[in-house]
C-alpha cells in the first residue's frame, strides 16, 4: 500500500491584483482623478506535484518564478485562487528574514511568542529555550531587543525556533544562507536528523549543488508554471541546461562574475596576446565553458614580426585566488608565428573545472625568453552542475565495491586476493 504523500498540490493557481498607480491622499484624488484599474498577475498557474513523506524536496527557478508563493500557500499564509493543496502533517515554516519577530521584544520573549504560534506548550518552550539559544549562538544577546540583532542573528534564532517545534513538515526558504559557514553546516546536520526521524523537508534554493546533493525530488518553476518535476539530478540538469542556452542565445557576450582584472603585462612585446575567446566543442563562440563538455580557449595574438619556436601558455586561477592549472604548448612542440594577427587553441575534450568564475593569465615565450605575459587579463565563467565532492576540479574516474562474482584485483606480488570487485563507474579497476 502506497503511503499518503506529505503534500499534494493539484492545479494550484495564485492571482494577485497589481495597481500600477495609487492615490494616497484626498488632494491627489481630487487633482489627478481616480487611479487606473488594477491588473491581474498570476504568480502560479496550474501547478501540480506530490511530495512523498520523509523526503527532501527542492524547488528551483529564477527570481519571480513563484517559488516563495508556493511555500506560502503550503504554509497557509496565502489561499490559492484556484486548485487544491493538501498538507498531511504538522508544519513549521521559515520563510522570510525575521518574519514573526517583534522588534521591541527580547530574543527570549520572541522565543516564547513564536513557540506559542507554532503550537508549543509553555512547558515545551521552557525546556527548549536553552537549546534554542545554544543552537542560534546568541547567548550574549538573548535578553536584548531583537531590533538590535544583525540579519544573521535574526535568521539563526528563527531557524532554531522553527526546528525545535519537532515539525512533521519543515518549509525553508533560502534564508539559512545568511548564516556563516559553521551555522550552515549546523543547519544541514539538523535537517538530516529531522529527515532521519521521518520529517519532510521542503527547500527553496538557488544553489543547484545543494538541491542536487541533498534533495530526493525537485520541482522547477518557470514564470509560475511547472517546467519540470522528478528526480533532483534530472530537474537540476534541465534547469542548468535552460539557463546555459538562454545565456548563449542572448545578445552580446555574457559578462563574467565580478572579477577585478589585473591586466599587468610584462615581456619584450614582439608578440602579444590581445584577446581570449571561449568556444564550444563545435567551434561556436559562447563566452563561457560548461563543466563536463568540450571547450576551446582561443588565444588571439598580434605579432610584429615573423617568429620561430614560440610556446604559448595559460594560467587558470579560481575566483578564490587558488591557482588551478597552467597548461602550455611545450608537450606538442613550439609554433612558428607569422607577422600579423593569428590564434592558437587550447582544446579541452572535457572541462574538468567545477562551475564558477576564473581568471586567465596568458603567456608567449621562447625558451626562457619572455615575449609576453599578461597576468589575470581575462575572465571566464564555467557553467553546469557540480560533479559533487570538494575542490575546484572534477577528476575523471569511477567507484567500485567488493562483490562475490567479479574477479579480485591483483596484490603487489601479482597474486589474486579478496572477494572480487564491481565497477560502479566507467573507469577500469585501479591497479596497485
Amino acid at each position: 500500500m502506497t503511503a499518503e504523500p506529505a503534500v499534494s498540490a493539484q492545479n494550484l493557481s495564485k492571482r494577485f491584483r497589481v495597481r500600477r498607480e495609487r492615490r494616497t491622499s484626498i488632494k491627489e484624488r481630487l487633482v489627478r482623478g481616480r487611479a487606473p484599474g488594477s491588473e491581474d498577475f498570476w504568480a502560479l498557474r496550474d501547478v501540480t506535484f506530490d511530495i512523498p513523506q520523509g523526503s527532501f524536496f527542492g524547488i528551483v527557478g529564477h527570481n519571480g518564478s513563484g517559488k516563495s508563493t508556493v511555500l506560502k500557500v503550503l504554509a497557509g499564509i496565502y489561499r490559492p485562487t484556484a486548485g487544491h493543496v493538501e498538507v498531511n502533517g504538522r508544519v513549521s515554516a521559515l520563510l522570510e528574514l525575521g518574519a514573526g519577530f517583534h522588534p521591541e521584544l527580547t530574543g527570549r520573549e520572541n522565543i516564547r511568542l513564536n513557540g506559542t504560534l507554532l503550537g508549543l506548550t509553555r512547558a515545551q518552550i521552557d525546556r527548549s529555550t536553552d537549546e534554542i539559544v545554544e543552537f542560534a549562538g546568541i547567548d550574549d544577546f538573548i535578553d536584548a531587543p531583537v531590533k538590535v540583532y544583525s540579519s544573521g542573528m535574526s535568521i539563526r534564532l528563527g531557524f532554531a525556533i522553527a526546528v525545535q517545534a519537532d515539525p512533521e513538515i519543515l518549509i525553508v526558504d533560502e534564508v539559512i544562507s545568511v548564516g556563516d559557514e559553521e551555522f550552515q553546516r549546523k543547519c544541514s546536520d539538523h535537517l538530516f536528523r529531522l529527515r532521519n526521524r521521518g520529517a519532510t523537508i521542503i527547500l527553496v534554493s538557488h544553489s543547484m549543488a545543494s538541491v542536487e546533493s541533498i534533495c530526493d525530488h525537485a520541482l522547477w518553476l518557470d514564470h509560475g508554471r511547472v517546467a519540470a518535476r522528478g528526480r533532483s539530478h534530472e530537474v537540476v540538469q534541465s534547469y542548468v541546461d535552460h539557463v546555459n542556452r538562454k545565456e548563449h542565445d542572448s545578445s552580446g557576450e555574457p559578462e563574467p562574475d565580478d572579477l577585478s582584472l589585473s591586466g599587468v603585462r610584462i615581456g619584450s612585446g614582439e608578440i602579444r596576446v590581445v584577446d581570449l575567446q571561449i568556444l564550444d566543442g563545435s567551434g561556436n563562440e559562447r563566452g563561457f565553458a560548461v563543466a563536463g563538455e568540450p571547450a576551446v580557449v582561443r588565444m588571439v595574438y598580434e605579432a610584429k614580426e615573423d617568429l620561430a619556436a614560440v610556446d604559448f601558455g595559460l594560467g587558470f586561477i579560481h575566483e578564490s585566488g587558488a591557482y588551478v592549472a597552467g597548461p602550455n604548448s611545450r608537450p606538442v612542440g613550439p609554433f612558428d608565428v607569422t607577422r600579423g594577427t593569428g590564434f592558437v587553441d587550447f582544446v579541452m575534450d572535457d572541462v574538468l573545472l567545477e562551475p564558477g568564475a576564473y581568471w586567465l593569465s596568458t603567456a608567449a615565450v621562447r625558451g626562457d625568453y619572455m615575449y609576453d605575459h599578461l597576468d589575470r587579463g581575462f575572465a571566464m565563467k564555467v557553467r553546469g552542475t557540480p560533479r559533487g565532492g570538494a575542490g575546484l576540479v572534477g577528476l575523471p574516474g569511477g567507484w567500485r565495491q567488493p562483490t562475490a562474482t567479479a574477479g579480485p584485483p591483483l596484490d603487489r606480488s601479482g597474486e589474486r586476493r579478496g572477494t572480487g570487485w564491481s565497477d560502479t563507474g566507467s573507469s577500469p579497476p585501479l591497479r596497485h
